[in-house]
C-alpha cells in the first residue's frame, strides 16, 4: 500500500513517514496542494489530507482528488469545528482525524476507509495459483491445495496465507501479518507467526509456499 501524505509540516509529516514505514507501509509525501495532485497515482491507495496548505485550501483539495479518483481520503488537521468536519466530509472525505492524535489509532482508520474500498473479488479473482498452477488458493472456500491434493490449515494459518495473497509477488512485512492476522501490533506475537509459518511451510512439503525476505517478512513463492 501506497499512502500519500499531504502536509506542509516537515517535522510532522516526517514523524507520520517514520511511523508508518515502521508498519509496513510505503508512503510519498507532497507539501502543498499542487504536488500533491501531481504524485496522486493509480498506486495510491490512502490520501491523508491536511487542510492549512500553502497553495490551496485543503477542502478545496479534497473535492479536486475527489473528483479524479476514488481513493479513500482521510482528513488530518488541526481544525476541530464541526463545521470542518462536516465541510470536508461533503467534499468527499471519508474519516477525519484532529491533531494531535494517536498514531494508532490513525493506523486503525487508515485500515477500516481501506476495507470499506476494497472492491469484492470477482469469482475469477477469488483463485491464486503459483508455481504453473501446481499451488491454487481459494481465498472464497479458504482452501489451499497442492498437486489438487487439499492442504489442511488451521484457520490462522490459512489468514497468513490469505494476506500474503492479497499482495502477490511483494514481501509483506511481519508487522503488517500480525496486525491484519491477530488484529494487534503486540509484537509479542512475532514468535507465533514464526511457528504458524513453520507449520504452514511442513504441511507443504517439498512444495515451498511462502518465502522469508529477510529484514522485512514473508512473500508467497510465485
Amino acid at each position: 500500500m501506497r499512502i500519500l501524505i499531504v502536509e506542509d509540516d516537515e517535522r510532522v509529516a516526517a514523524a507520520l513517514e517514520a511511523f508508518l514505514a515502521r508498519s509496513g507501509y510505503a508512503t510519498a509525501r507532497a507539501a502543498d496542494g499542487a504536488s500533491a495532485l501531481e504524485m496522486l497515482g493509480a498506486d495510491t491507495e490512502v490520501v491523508l489530507l491536511d487542510l492549512g496548505l500553502p497553495d490551496v485550501d485543503g477542502i478545496d483539495l479534497c473535492r479536486r482528488i475527489r473528483g479524479r479518483s476514488e481513493v479513500p481520503i482521510v482528513i488530518v488537521t488541526a481544525r476541530n469545528q464541526v463545521t470542518e468536519r462536516i465541510k470536508g466530509l461533503r467534499a468527499g472525505a471519508d474519516d477525519f482525524v484532529v491533531k494531535p492524535y494517536d498514531v494508532h489509532e490513525l493506523l486503525a482508520r487508515i485500515e477500516a476507509v481501506t476495507r470499506r474500498s476494497r472492491p469484492m473479488r470477482p469469482e475469477s479473482e477469488a483463485r491464486v495459483q503459483l508455481q504453473g498452477g501446481v499451488v491454487e488458493i481459494d481465498l472464497v472456500a479458504r482452501q489451499v491445495t497442492i498437486d489438487r491434493s487439499p492442504v489442511e490449515l488451521t484457520r490462522k494459518e490459512f489468514d497468513i496465507v490469505a494476506v500474503l495473497a492479497r499482495y502477490p509477488g511483494v514481501a509483506v512485512p511481519k508487522e503488517r501479518l500480525i496486525r491484519e492476522v491477530w488484529n494487534t501490533d503486540w509484537r509479542g506475537f512475532g514468535h507465533s507467526l514464526e511457528v504458524h509459518v513453520g507449520a504452514i511451510r511442513r504441511k507443504a512439503g517439498q512444495h515451498r509456499l511462502i518465502e522469508t525476505v529477510r529484514g522485512v517478512g514473508y512473500r508467497l513463492a510465485g
